[in-house]
């Protein structure tokens, strides 16, 4: 669903953070207004920690199951956004921008962040179901 179009997004400029978003923007689960949100967590919020793929999917978690959620779910932010880090981590080891893209600069570094980006499509993916 929103794996494939991130990840165009992704290759075509966005950031990690941003693609995800977006992505949902068009499959209609959050709202347009949540894009610049996204923005200024890229790059591990620009400092290299936290991934951005990570960070964007946890932004889309808070807006479907966060407090006060339009969809009326009652199930935990907070528990969702702890499984998501824990399969991110069983997929990558960790969710350090940094640890994740060492090595890599420029256009190999976009090309390898990818994988990130279709991981955090895959398990935000499977933790929305529960919303549909």
């Amino acid at each position: 669903m929103i794996k494939d179009k991130a990840i165009q997004y992704f290759m075509s400029g966005y950031s990690c953070s941003e693609c995800i978003v977006q992505a949902c923007i068009d499959e209609g689960i959050c709202d347009k207004n949540l894009l610049p949100c996204a923005t200024t967590f890229s790059g591990g919020m620009s400092s290299g920690c936290a991934c951005g793929s990570v960070t964007g999917s946890q932004l889309i978690l808070g807006y479907i199951f966060g407090r006060g959620n339009k969809f009326g779910n009652t199930i935990s932010a907070r528990e969702k956004a702890s499984e998501f880090v824990e399969e991110f981590k069983k997929r990558n080891k960790v969710t350090c921008c940094r640890i994740l893209s060492a090595g890599y600069s420029g256009s190999e570094r976009k090309q390898h962040c990818t994988k990130f980006v279709s991981d955090a499509c895959e398990i935000l993916e499977e933790l929305m179901k529960v919303k549909v």
